[in-house]
Formats: structure tokens, sequence, C-alpha cells
């Protein structure tokens, strides 16, 4: 447990000492890059605007994240039990997953003008569902047909098997898809915050940084939203090591 808490402690600190000797051996002022000496001060000085709209930030990208999980493990569902749904559904999911989220958010932002929360937390969720419902496909559909037939013939309904035996076969695909979901719910919730700027969250503390020039400010908000990232991501290790944790393979 030490170990697990030690080496990404460490690996931080590594990281933030590379970027802060990058900077002082190329010379870069702050207007070019900043380095982690640069954003203590940020902090002190915005307080409280990143406590306030990390928090926006934050509850629209898990609100959109949950959203994902529902629609996710329903769609992955309905392509796990049915091969004529995933073959209808799995090329128009690869297909809305190809197009850039970006060219949607003002698409998005233009079909409910002004409403700004259910903007955001619509793009974070439609950015994030598509890994979580392939990887509950997949699961699904690779379960051994001998473990369904001999339940089938015991008189167990379609629900039994998969609460009996697909669903705990797919929770370690479906965590390892809800750790990329996690990123990619944080990006959509960005990427409405400064596409279409609305004051709020953090990636409109972004924007306001970008406007007055103040680099500082932009990279303490970037850094900011790792954080974040890294603290949703190791909820999502915790949710795991309690439900799959019989997954984990032990290193020899």
């Amino acid at each position: 447990m030490l170990r697990k808490i030690a080496v990404p402690i460490v690996a931080c600190i590594v990281f933030l000492v590379l970027w802060e000797l990058l900077v002082w051996a190329n010379g870069w002022p702050n207007y070019v890059m900043a380095s982690p000496s640069d954003l203590p001060a940020s902090y002190i000085r915005f307080w409280d605007l990143f406590i306030v709209m990390g928090w926006q930030t934050l509850w629209r990208t898990v609100l959109g994240l949950l959203i994902a999980i529902i629609v996710g493990v329903a769609l992955g569902m309905v392509m796990g039990f049915s091969r004529t749904m995933r073959d209808a559904l799995y090329p128009l999911l690869v297909g809305f997953n190809a197009i850039p989220k970006a060219t949607v958010v003002p698409i998005v932002a233009l079909m409910f003008v002004g409403a700004h929360d259910f903007n955001t937390v619509l793009i974070a969720f439609m950015i994030s569902f598509f890994p979580i419902a392939v990887s509950v496909s997949i699961g699904l559909s690779t379960l051994e047909p001998e473990y369904r037939d001999i339940l089938r013939s015991l008189g167990a309904s379609q629900a039994t098997i998969f609460w009996k035996i697909a669903l705990p076969k797919t929770l370690p695909e479906f965590f390892g898809a809800l750790k990329v979901a996690v990123t990619l719910a944080f990006i959509g919730t960005n990427l409405m915050e400064i596409v279409s700027p609305h004051g709020r969250g953090l990636g409109a503390l972004f924007d306001s940084g970008k406007t007055n020039s103040d680099y500082p400010l932009m990279f303490a908000v970037l850094i900011a939203l790792a954080f974040l990232g890294i603290v949703l991501y190791y909820v999502v290790v915790a949710l795991e090591i309690v439900f799959a944790g019989w997954a984990e393979r032990q290193p020899s």
C-alpha cells in the first residue's frame, strides 16, 4: 500500500523538477512557458476562483460520467447479447466517436442556447460513453456459451444469467474503460467551457488567463485539471478494488 502511494507522488515530483529545469535551462520567461515555481502565486491570488470554478467543472464532469455509465452499460448489454444489434450499432457508434467533439460543441451550444450546465454535461457524456459501451459489449459477447446453456437448462432467465455470470466477468473490462472515460469526460467538460464560454468552470478561468496573457494562471488551471482528473481516476481505482479486486494479477 505504501508503495502504491509513494511511487505516484515521487513520479509527480520528478515531473515538476524536470519541468522547472527545462524552463530554467532554456531561459524561458513566464509569458512563454510558466514553470512550477510560478504557479503558487496564481493559486494564492485566485484561490477562491479555483475552488468555485473547480467545483463547477467537477460536478458537471461527474454527472456527465454517470450518465455515460448508464447509457454505455445499456448499449453494451444490447450489443453484447444480440449479434444483430452489435452489427447494427457498432458502425454508428464508431462513426459518431470519430467526429471531433470540438466541432460538435458549437452545434450543441446553438441548439440549447443558455442551457450552460446541460450543454456541458451533454458534451462530457457524449465524449465518454463510447469506451464503456464497447468494453461491456466485448465482455458480454465473449461469454462462454456453455455457461448460458447450463443456466438456461436449469431455468435461469436472461436477467439471472447477466447478474450471476455476465456482469462479474465484464467488471474488469468495465473498470478499464471507466478509467479512460474519466479523462475523456474532463476533456468534454473543458471543451464546452472554453469553446462556448459562459464564465463557469476551470475552462472559463483558463480562457480568462489567455485573454489577459496570464500564462502562470493558464498553467495553474491545467495543473488543477490534472489534479481533479487524478483524484477521480483513483476513485475509480478504489471502486475497482472493491468490486473487481479478484481480477487483479499479483506479481510473482
